[in-house]
């Protein structure tokens, strides 16, 4: 059995991996707030340790408003704590996975979607953050493999951290009989949680390298919002802005590599309802509580 060294095992991807994959693989996490304060000694320490097959690393600081206005707590974060990752697993001899973002891909004014070759200029610092990730772990290793990661969604539930996503802003709307405002101008996959967690099990098999990770997606947000809605039979107000965005990726890369990829957006939230162990309608009193817990960054 393979022994997985997770990051940010308390955090929205971190904890179902850490849930999801238990019985599979042998899993161990960093200690509770130790990154916020490691070093990269306290790092390599911490895989000689546990001397891990595999490091996935999902801890970020992935709330692109905060990282605008704190870009050295971003830069530490999003850059030089994944690289202290690869410098460990260099010593070691493991595997890296580790999450990028589908926001390397702001700033690109065609449609899309975009191959993992396509040249960025991040119009945002979390992007560019990540952009720079990217080329500093492939220089120190080589055989890191970097997923490209969409928006993910989930609903409160399981014990489980919950933040602010598509499908539980939709819910919660509908709750309060609140308005939602999308863009028929912006395009961007989303992604069902545990279908990325599963799909991590393909991802560590794969050879090093960048790949899209996440669904694709045909339809602009307010069609995707008003498809997602009318699946889940529910009628929030979504009100048509016009500002134009493209995250769209293509999957083609790594369903060539790992001989599968993922649902495309509305199929994914459609499955979302079928596997889920609560029929939707069932969950809103849990949405409720759950969003009341929710700061304004969407972040609990």
């Amino acid at each position: 059995m393979k022994k997985l060294l997770v990051s940010g095992e308390g955090g929205f991807v971190g904890a179902r991996i850490m849930t999801q994959l238990a019985g599979r693989y042998e899993l161990c996490a960093f200690p509770k707030g130790m990154l916020a304060a490691a070093d990269e000694q306290t790092v390599a320490d911490w895989v000689r340790r546990e001397q891990p097959d595999v490091i996935v690393h999902t801890a970020a600081l992935s709330d692109t408003g905060y990282s605008e206005k704190h870009p050295d707590e971003s830069y530490r974060a999003n850059v030089r704590r994944p690289c202290w990752m690869a410098a460990a697993v260099q010593k070691s001899g493991a595997k890296l996975v580790a999450f990028s973002s589908d926001q390397v891909y702001t700033g690109l004014t065609e449609h899309g979607p975009f191959d993992e070759d396509t040249p960025l200029s991040p119009a945002n610092v979390y992007g560019r953050h990540k952009q720079e990730m990217e080329q500093r772990v492939l220089d120190i290793l080589p055989d890191a493999v970097l997923l490209r990661a969409a928006w993910m969604h989930d609903l409160p539930g399981y014990g489980l951290p919950i933040r602010g996503n598509f499908l539980l802003n939709l819910l919660t709307a509908a709750m309060r009989q609140e308005t939602l405002r999308f863009s028929m101008r912006d395009y961007r996959g989303i992604t069902y949680v545990r279908e990325a967690v599963e799909r991590l099990t393909q991802a560590m098999e794969l050879p090093g390298g960048v790949y899209n990770f996440g669904s694709e997606n045909d339809c602009d947000m307010v069609t995707t919002a008003r498809r997602a809605c009318a699946l889940l039979d529910i009628h929030p107000v979504i009100e048509a802005a016009d500002w134009p965005r493209s995250l769209l990726m293509d999957g083609a890369k790594l369903r060539a590599a790992a001989g599968v990829g993922f649902d495309d957006t509305l199929t994914g939230v459609q499955e979302f309802f079928y596997i889920s162990p609560r029929p939707a309608m069932a969950r809103y009193s849990v949405v409720s509580s759950a969003y009341s817990r929710l700061e304004p960054t969407g972040r609990p």
